[in-house]
Formats: structure tokens, C-alpha cells, sequence
């Protein structure tokens, strides 16, 4: 294969990737309009309905420009010899390999993030505002980009600094010590992301004596959970969605409430909520999902260490000298047809997490105050009730809000439980 024809071979998938993103957003769109299934009329009145319409149509409006501009970018900047021209200018700062990189990725990253704030900031300002979700202001959302930079230089920077490392240092076999890192690295911010990120953004604050912490640590000695961290988070000075996640393992795993869930549920519905969460690491979920992701990282850098040296990834992209860093981006846009068929999977596997996760919370807690908390977060969130079978297969790490009203009504064998 010649430099000129993987070239076209990257454009091709870049673009087909665009095209196919955008029928499975159109096919969505079509079913904005449906009628509400009979189970969840209870959901919206006619008017929220039309809300959430409204919410839905402007939102894919405002994805089609937004890819659109992003795709003419990419193939501009591929066209024009973009990454050569910053392979340049990174090597008149140093002869370092990992100095060249860091600028080369800082550079294209940086870049990339201010011509494409524009977009972020009318979504969070226009959108979200014109829709009553919006509760950030313009200081809080360039302090959040500053933030993420900072996350980006040191984290990201870091670990691509000791990829190269131990590439010229390991030559072919440095993914075995990449791979290493990176388990580390993901068993660590998995343990550690609540006292080590979150605070970079939100405050949070355990949850205090009362009647709802009573309840929540009741249901947990019920189930045999031990339940020391319950933290509330304060996700309104951002937006009104509401959410709870779990994280950790061991001695350092801790639920968080976002205040405006607190806010937005009944006591009865938030418990049912944190049964799910329970559920997730009681079935393993959470060790499943980790070790999935280590092997899947493991697996793509060995692929990775493949072909990365080969000088025709790198003169493809238009630099005459096999590049590690160029060719990294290359290999992640060949890549691109595998990491769709990875995350297929990982979808599957994680709606079927989520029936399990429900169905622990309805055998071990209950079924109604959890459907009723569905129903009201789907509202909260002006969410999609009618979205198309085939872009809830492709895109949903959940099961609809449908879906998971007829498995937690449904009444199961032992055997039919297993299954789910």
C-alpha cells in the first residue's frame, strides 16, 4: 500500500464515519414526534411534551452544524498538511521525541478546543438556557475549560510522556509497559476519582443526620452494604439534570447525590435509585467493567505496537520520517471500524448491567418508588421516550425508559431473572 492511498483510506473512514452518524441521528429524528407509549403517559402533559419535542428538534439541529464544521475542519487540516506543519514547528522548539509530541498533541488539542468552544458555549448558553437547564455562568464555564487544560497537560501529558519513553526505550514490546500503567492508572481513578477529581469542580459534603440517611443506611444494613460515605454534590450550580453515581471499591467506595436529585425525588424514590447503585456492585459490575477496560486497552495497544513504527502511517499524514506520534493518529483513525464494534458490545453488556442492576433494586428494595423515579428524572431531563430501536442499540449504554418500566413490571421466573 502506497502513503497516498491509506491517506485516502483515513478520509474515507473519517467521512463514512460522519455520514453514518449522521442517517442514525436522522432516523431518531423521525420518531421525535411519536406518540407517547401508553405506559408512560403519566410522564409528560402536552405541554412538556411539546417542550421536550422542541428540546430534542434544536438539539439535533445544533449536532448536525456542529459535526459538520468539525468535519470540514478535519479535512481541511488533512488536505493542508496540517500535522506535518505542526510536526514542524514542534521540532524547531526540540529534538526530543517527547517534547515533540507533547507540543505536537498540545498543540492540535488546544487548537482544536478553541475553535470548537464557540459551539460549546451557545449549546450551554442558548440551548440549555432556553430550556430552563442552565445554571453555570460565563466565569464558571471558561474556569471549567482552564481546569480541563490543566487536567489535559498533566494527566494526559503525562502518560503520553511515558508511552514514548518506554517506546524508545522498549522499542516493539513497550505496550506490555504501557499496558501496565494504564491498569494502574484505571484501578487508581476508580478508586480515588471522587477525593482526587471531582473536588477540582464540585464541592461535595457528606450528608448529613437525617431522616433520608436513616433510610438509605437502613436499606443498606438490610442487604449487607457497608455504607459510611454518602456525599452530596452540588451539580445545580451547573445545570438542574439530576444524577447519582457510585464509585470505588473497598473501604473507598462512596455514593453520590447530586443535590438536585435530593431536590427533585421523594426519600422513598432516592433509596430506590441507590438500591440500583448497590445493585451495580453487588452483581461485580463495577470489577467487570474495569477489567473489561483494562484488556480492551491492552489489546489496542498491542495493535498499537504493530504498526505504529511502520513509516508509511506517518507518511501517510504527510511526514516523511516514521513518527510515533503521528503515526498515533493515524493508527486511531484506522482503528475507528474496531472501536465501534468494542463499543457495540460494551452497550450490550452495560443495558444488561442495568436490568440486573433494577432487578436487585425491586427484589431486594422495590419496584414503584424506582419507576417513579425514572419517570420523573426522564421528565426533569426533557428526555427522548420514542428514541429508534437501532440508534438505543448503537448509542444507549441504558435500556429506554420503556424498556426498563416493563422489566421492573414484569414478573420473572428465577430462571428468567438470570437471563435478563
Amino acid at each position: 500500500m502506497t502513503p497516498l492511498l491509506l491517506f485516502y483510506c483515513i478520509i474515507s473512514i473519517i467521512i463514512i464515519s460522519f455520514i453514518l452518524s449522521q442517517i442514525l441521528d436522522y432516523l431518531n429524528a423521525r420518531h421525535f414526534d411519536d406518540p407517547i407509549p401508553p405506559e408512560l403517559n403519566d410522564v409528560y402533559d402536552a405541554e412538556t411534551y411539546r417542550k421536550s419535542q422542541d428540546y430534542k428538534k434544536a438539539n439535533f439541529k445544533f449536532s448536525l452544524l456542529s459535526a459538520g464544521f468539525s468535519l470540514l475542519l478535519t479535512l481541511i487540516f488533512f488536505f493542508c498538511d496540517g500535522f506535518a506543519y505542526i510536526d514542524g514547528l514542534s521540532r524547531q522548539v526540540s529534538d526530543n521525541p517527547i517534547i515533540i509530541a507533547l507540543l505536537f498533541f498540545g498543540m492540535i488539542m488546544l487548537g482544536s478546543d478553541l475553535l470548537t468552544t464557540p459551539f460549546s458555549y451557545y449549546h450551554t448558553f442558548v440551548i440549555e438556557e432556553r430550556f430552563g437547564f442552565n445554571k453555570s455562568t460565563p466565569s464558571l464555564f471558561f474556569m471549567d475549560k482552564l481546569k480541563g487544560w490543566g487536567m489535559m497537560i498533566i494527566v494526559g501529558g503525562g502518560l503520553l510522556a511515558l508511552i514514548i519513553w518506554f517506546y524508545d526505550w522498549a522499542g516493539k514490546s513497550f505496550w506490555l509497559y504501557a499496558w501496565t500503567v494504564f491498569a494502574i492508572f484505571s484501578v487508581v481513578m476508580n478508586m480515588f476519582y471522587s477525593r482526587l477529581i471531582v473536588p477540582l469542580f464540585n464541592k461535595q459534603t457528606p450528608l448529613g443526620e437525617s431522616s433520608l440517611r436513616s433510610k438509605i443506611e437502613n436499606y443498606a444494613h438490610t442487604v449487607g452494604f457497608q455504607l459510611d460515605n454518602i456525599f452530596l454534590i452540588d451539580g445545580s450550580k451547573r445545570s438542574t439534570k439530576a444524577n447519582a453515581y457510585f464509585s470505588g471499591f473497598g473501604s473507598q467506595k462512596r455514593i453520590t447525590l447530586y443535590d438536585t436529585l435530593v431536590n427533585d425525588l421523594e426519600e422513598e424514590e432516592i433509596v430506590a435509585v441507590l438500591a440500583h447503585e448497590v445493585g451495580h456492585y453487588k452483581k461485580k459490575h463495577i470489577i467487570v467493567n474495569l477489567f473489561t477496560s483494562i484488556v480492551l486497552t491492552g489489546f489496542t495497544l498491542w495493535l498499537l505496537s504493530l504498526f505504529v513504527s511502520l513509516p508509511l502511517f506517518s507518511q501517510a499524514l504527510g511526514v516523511n520520517r516514521a513518527t510515533f506520534h503521528v503515526g498515533l493518529i493515524a493508527f486511531g483513525i484506522l482503528y475507528t471500524p474496531i472501536s465501534a464494534i468494542t463499543g457495540f458490545l460494551m452497550s450490550l453488556l452495560s443495558r444488561k448491567f442495568e436490568y440486573q442492576a433494577d432487578d436487585f433494586a425491586k427484589e431486594t428494595y422495590a419496584a414503584n418508588p424506582l419507576i417513579t423515579s425514572l419517570k420523573k428524572l426522564s421528565r426533569n431531563s426533557l428526555s427522548n421516550l420514542t428514541p429508534h430501536p437501532l440508534y438505543v442499540q448503537l448509542n444507549y449504554s441504558h435500556p429506554t425508559l420503556l424498556q426498563r418500566y416493563r422489566n421492573l413490571k414484569e414478573s420473572k421466573t428465577p430462571r428468567q431473572a438470570q437471563e435478563i
